[in-house]
């Protein structure tokens, strides 16, 4: 039925949904307005607001001193010089990283565990580490300079340490945005012990991006089934932060028709225009979503894949799925959408004769 309605959907007439549909749809909606009633009736309770910010102020100084030490030990890392860090192994990074989790600094901590796998990995293992480090000594010092900082960078600060904002606060308090959202890319990664998913969405009216993040472990399923390519209307609760991305589904979104082509695209320049200008307000982006115009891609001589655009401008790429991308497109340039990290695009989804084909392995 599926098949038959995607090639010719107006032979399928349109009637009463069974009432399965309707009470599986009507408890979905039920339960967001559930989820939004909780959210008002516990920002509605009484709060101790001097009693929180003992709890906050006792938390930043432990982070603080954390930091301190860190600091320290990272001094005496760059004083001695980084060419002996394959030799000494991941004992070293792993200490570290166990200091800051009893520092309540978790966040921080898991990129210091990550840091150790660039250790040697490659031949620029240096430049990948030094730049690594350069953030955390950045975050160090902005630490140290915390009320000094606008409100809305010191919270994207107190989240690169591992600090959580509950997803009640968001509904009650997060920027609002309703706009029709096409899901342009999806990934799935491992990190640690959890699996972590990825949902970049695109406004057809406000043109911004936002990322819809789910967290499970390993043998669990995802508590939401995003699939890519599909539109829908729907209000989101943004994550406070400066230049934040991440958001939060308010209520039950509807379902709108697939489309035909992104809702929008740029060139390379404007790409790498907007990533810096979220790096000026935010210094510890990772990673921005992106539509890119025409994009070719192809391998240079060495093996290297790279994906160029209609101005001559090209992107290193990341990721193996290449080929299915040279083969959807039979070398002609698309729209694709993915991740720039800064250094390489990852290319996960295009529009080839105006159907949305992934060109990335997503698993949930």
């Amino acid at each position: 039925l599926l098949l038959y309605a995607a090639s010719d959907s107006g032979q399928i007439a349109a009637s009463t949904p069974p009432e399965w549909v309707s009470a599986w749809l009507d408890k979905r909606t039920a339960t967001a307005a559930k989820k939004e009633e909780k959210a008002a009736e516990k920002a509605a309770e009484p709060v101790d607001e001097e009693a929180r910010r003992k709890r906050q102020d006792k938390r930043e100084q432990r982070v603080g001193d954390g930091l301190a030490a860190f600091r320290l030990w990272l001094e005496d890392v760059i004083r001695q010089g980084i060419a002996g860090l394959p030799a000494e192994g991941p004992a070293v990074w792993e200490q570290q990283a166990a200091r800051l989790v009893d520092a309540q600094a978790p966040a921080l901590a898991a990129r210091v565990r990550r840091i150790s796998d660039l250790v040697g990995a490659e031949s620029d293992w240096p430049q990948q580490v030094l730049s690594e480090l350069g953030s955390i000594a950045l975050a160090i010092h902005a630490w140290q300079q915390l009320p000094r900082l606008p409100d809305e960078v010191q919270s994207s600060l107190r989240q690169y340490m591992g600090f959580t904002v509950a997803e009640d606060e968001v509904l009650l308090s997060g920027t609002r945005c309703k706009d029709s959202w096409m899901l342009v890319a999806q990934t799935l990664v491992h990190d640690g012990h959890i699996r972590v998913q990825r949902n970049w969405l695109q406004g057809k009216q406000s043109g911004q991006f936002a990322l819809l993040l789910q967290f499970v472990a390993p043998s669990q399923p995802m508590p939401a089934n995003y699939i890519p390519g599909t539109s829908f209307s729907a209000e989101l609760a943004c994550w406070p932060g400066a230049a934040s991305q991440r958001a939060l589904l308010c209520g039950t979104p509807a379902a709108l028709p697939a489309e035909s082509a992104f809702y929008n695209s740029e060139s390379i320049a404007q790409m790498l225009a907007r990533m810096s200008a979220v790096l000026a307000q935010n210094p510890w982006t990772d990673r921005i979503p992106a539509v890119l115009q025409a994009l070719t891609p192809f391998r240079d001589a060495a093996g290297n894949w790279f994906a160029a655009d209609q101005q001559g401008q090209a992107l290193a790429l990341l990721g193996t799925q290449h080929w299915v991308w040279m083969a959807v497109s039979g070398g002609a340039p698309l729209d694709v959408a993915g991740e720039w990290d800064g250094k390489h695009f990852l290319p996960m989804a295009c529009m080839a004769d105006g159907c949305y084909t992934l060109l990335n392995e997503v698993h949930a």
